[in-house]
């Protein structure tokens, strides 16, 4: 492993070993050890909006399993932490696992070439060792929870092994992403239920949409990169021209969806619940249209910036379902 900068680091300088993408000042790249710096790059815990985009489906299935039982315990406090935890460790695992199944492509993109396995911080025979590290530790965590999530926790990791070379063969590694990305929903309503229901299923289905809403605007940052190399994407299935309406019919089904899935979760009679749990998606579906307004498809920075907002639009359908269990 070498973390050796080209140039010595300064004010006006990158710190050694930066990822192109990371977010400036990140506290990677400012404050932590340089022995650990690269695994924490192979992590993305300089890029930490993956790990909301992951956590969050987690919180709406915790949050909405307690408004259909109608039952807040103490163990749910675990449960919302546990899920914060386990999803930067297998966010953590999973990045990783990406990056060494995508170390031939990575070092083609302009944007992917300065990750560590590429740049040659890391082997990758120490990418999968820590890899396989993440995913014990957060083993540990699922294991804590009931025996059906522990199960669902398990099948989890199929989507996560499959996703990485799903752009290899489909024009839709969106879809790939979503079944992985939303997992925490059916595994987050199952730890405070004991059962999966319906209406975590059309939440996880919500969750999907929405996937392929910001990935589709994340893809369209390296279509360029992606075609020169045979990467298939849905911004290069969709192209410039059509791109907005796919991503308005994403922005309908999230919407659509989660509002079934709180229409069957919240019990009858509670109508001031399922109203202030309704405002849930419908402010979502705002925040999706002000991302679909300021869409500049030739803009990357633009779009990175469209891309990191879905931490509050998710964030969004999390505070309104907190609200529908004091009504």
């Amino acid at each position: 492993m070498t973390d050796t900068p080209t140039t010595p680091e300064g004010p006006d300088r990158p710190p050694q070993g930066q990822v192109a993408d990371a977010v400036t000042g990140n506290w990677v790249d400012r404050h932590a050890p340089s022995a650990m710096r690269p695994y924490l790059r192979l992590s993305r815990l300089d890029r930490p909006i993956g790990t909301w985009l992951l956590l969050l489906p987690c919180w709406w299935g915790l949050t909405l399993a307690m408004l259909h039982d109608g039952a807040a315990r103490w163990e749910d406090l675990w449960i919302f932490a546990g899920c914060g935890i386990g999803a930067v460790l297998m966010r953590g695992a999973g990045c990783t696992w990406n990056d060494i199944t995508d170390r031939g492509i990575d070092g083609s993109v302009a944007r992917t070439a300065s990750r560590p396995i590429p740049s040659g911080q890391v082997s990758v025979k120490q990418a999968l060792a820590w890899a396989i590290a993440q995913s014990l530790t957060a083993f540990v965590i699922l294991i804590t929870f009931n025996v059906p999530a522990i199960l669902l926790g398990v099948l989890a990791l199929l989507p996560v092994a499959v996703y990485p070379f799903a752009k290899r063969f489909t024009w839709w590694p969106q879809v790939f992403l979503g079944i992985a990305f939303n997992w925490g929903a059916l595994l987050a309503w199952t730890a405070h239920a004991g059962q999966l229901n319906l209406p975590a299923v059309l939440l996880y289905l919500a969750g999907m949409a929405w996937t392929l809403f910001y990935d589709t605007i994340y893809a369209h940052q390296d279509k360029e990169d992606d075609a020169l190399i045979g990467v298939k994407s849905t911004a290069r299935l969709f192209g410039d021209a059509a791109t907005p309406r796919w991503l308005a019919w994403f922005l309908v089904a999230t919407v659509t969806l989660m509002g079934f899935a709180i229409i069957g979760a919240v019990p009858r009679g509670e109508i001031l619940a399922l109203v202030l749990a309704l405002g849930g998606p419908w402010a979502m579906g705002w925040h999706l249209m002000w991302q679909l307004r300021r869409l500049k498809l030739d803009d990357t920075d633009r779009l990175l910036g469209l891309f990191r907002s879905n931490r509050d639009a998710g964030l969004i359908p999390v505070l309104f379902f907190a609200l529908a269990l004091f009504a």
